[in-house]
């Protein structure tokens, strides 16, 4: 009988905790808003800021894991384009990572892995994901593209191929999480 009662508890336990687990990660990210350049994320918890001159508008990385960032690059668009104006989600993909993930003489190759089109709040997203070899190791590359106010805004997630399986619920959940006025 004793057994039994402690076997209804641990089953009781085990799924009390499986429950309480999935609100801990959406718990575990932070807010980040722009709002001159009109712009908003969530990064995690533990992340820091860092200052890049002559770089990305912002970039995070993880306290431990610091090759793991996330940042956020701004560029001129012509005046009164759109995203779809500048190509699919597959060609868009295709000119940024020509131009900015594996562009020429970088020592860099990079493979655009899936690119798709999505829609939040009447804004057009394009999210793409790469698998990028640099001289020191594989990478993999998540990043979410929108027109806003004349600008292009690119947010990239990246991290270690090693660390890919680990991180990549929480690296999908923060590009997704990327919106502009």
């Amino acid at each position: 009988m004793l057994k039994r009662i402690a076997a209804i508890l641990l089953l009781v336990l085990c799924l009390s905790l499986q429950i309480s687990v999935a609100p801990a990660v959406a718990s575990s990210l932070k807010p980040y808003i722009d709002t001159t350049k009109g712009y908003k994320f969530l990064y995690p918890n533990g992340w820091l800021s860092v200052k890049v001159k002559d770089g990305p508008d912002v970039v995070f990385h993880d306290l431990i894991e610091q090759t793991e960032n996330i940042s956020v690059v701004i560029s001129p668009v012509a005046q009164g384009k759109t995203l779809t104006d500048l190509g699919t989600p597959g060609e868009v993909g295709y000119k940024l990572l020509k131009n900015a993930i594996a562009p020429p003489n970088s020592n860099r190759q990079a493979e655009l892995v899936n690119a798709e089109a999505r829609e939040k709040n009447a804004k057009k997203y394009y999210l793409l994901e790469y698998a990028v070899k640099l001289p020191n190791g594989a990478r993999h590359n998540l990043a979410s593209v929108a027109v806003s106010r004349g600008k292009l805004l690119t947010f990239n997630a990246s991290t270690t191929e090693s660390r890919w399986q680990k991180v990549q619920a929480t690296l999908k959940q923060v590009v997704n999480s990327f919106t502009v006025d």
